[in-house]
């Protein structure tokens, strides 16, 4: 079959004829309809800013398809149903896997990082990775809910506990902002502040249901947020960039009592408030990684 593969950042990917193997006991083969381009993607192949275990590699882990051939021992699929792909091949042993929590597995596999992902005609994987894909959900949409919807929708939901009638900051207007913007709007969030440095990202979050938008470029992120909230700040903030600045202006955004989710992903290292300030405020500031199967 055919594979797009990485071999070193900055070079092109290679379209290549690789073996294809049965699906061993507990796998499937998935006939890949639609792959989407992930930041992490872009971060491996164009900068080089994430390191993977190994090279050449198959990218692409936002997939989903039509199951084309069941290994054995594999019950409730059969040839043709349609599937998104859950992307973490977890152990199902660990301390993290006996307590539900498979994002945080100690030995995962992902496709695209450590094992060959989706940008090929076919991939083969456990099938308790697979996840039911209505007729009504286009191939190209279902590829892009196990994760980019999912990832916005644990950080907003599930970390961040958005309540209706709440206010929220949105640091990061990519992939992943906009869906934080969306499900924001849809979970009944009174404002919604979009933070970026471009002015077509910020055009896109004010489409997506934005009620202000703020040019990260203009600096001092924090006041700007609390002048239009009144000098409040807000109760969420919701940081997908992954850099020191905009961390650091997310917890500066938050109101007495308020919470900043962080799932934007880099090097940096980040400081908290001062303590008289971090503590007597009561402010909160949580990790959210990835989703899981109920994120989606």
């Amino acid at each position: 079959m055919r594979a797009a593969r990485f071999h070193a950042p900055g070079k092109p990917l290679t379209v290549e004829d690789i073996t294809v193997l049965p699906p061993g006991t507990g796998e499937v083969r998935v006939e890949v309809k639609g792959c989407g381009i992930c930041g992490t993607d872009l971060h491996i192949a164009l900068e080089g800013s994430i390191q993977l275990p190994k090279t050449p590699i198959t990218l692409g882990h936002e997939a989903a398809g039509v199951v084309a051939e069941v290994g054995p021992g594999v019950s409730g699929w059969v040839t043709g149903d349609r599937v998104a792909i859950f992307p973490n091949v977890a152990c199902g042993s660990c301390y993290p896997c006996r307590e539900g929590r498979e994002v945080l597995c100690l030995n995962a596999q992902v496709l695209g990082i450590n094992r060959d992902g989706a940008f090929a005609d076919s991939v083969t994987l456990p099938a308790t990775c697979l996840l039911p894909l209505p007729e009504a959900v286009p191939f190209t949409v279902g590829a892009i809910v196990a994760d980019a919807v999912s990832t916005a929708y644990r950080a907003v939901v599930h970390r961040g506990g958005l309540r209706p009638g709440e206010s929220v900051a949105v640091f990061g207007c990519g992939g992943l902002g906009i869906h934080g913007i969306k499900i924001a709007r849809l979970l009944g969030a009174s404002r919604i502040i979009a933070v970026d440095v471009a002015p077509g990202a910020l055009r896109r979050a004010r489409e997506a249901g934005a009620t202000e938008t703020v040019d990260a470029k203009e600096g001092d992120v924090a006041r700007r947020i609390r002048s239009l909230t009144g000098g409040e700040g807000v109760d969420l903030a919701l940081e997908f960039v992954g850099l020191k600045a905009s961390v650091t202006e997310a917890i500066r955004s938050l109101k007495r009592g308020g919470r900043a989710v962080v799932a934007g992903v880099g090097p940096d290292r980040v400081e908290l408030p001062p303590l008289r300030s971090f503590v007597g405020n009561e402010l909160s500031v949580l990790a959210s990684m990835g989703f899981t199967r109920e994120d989606v």
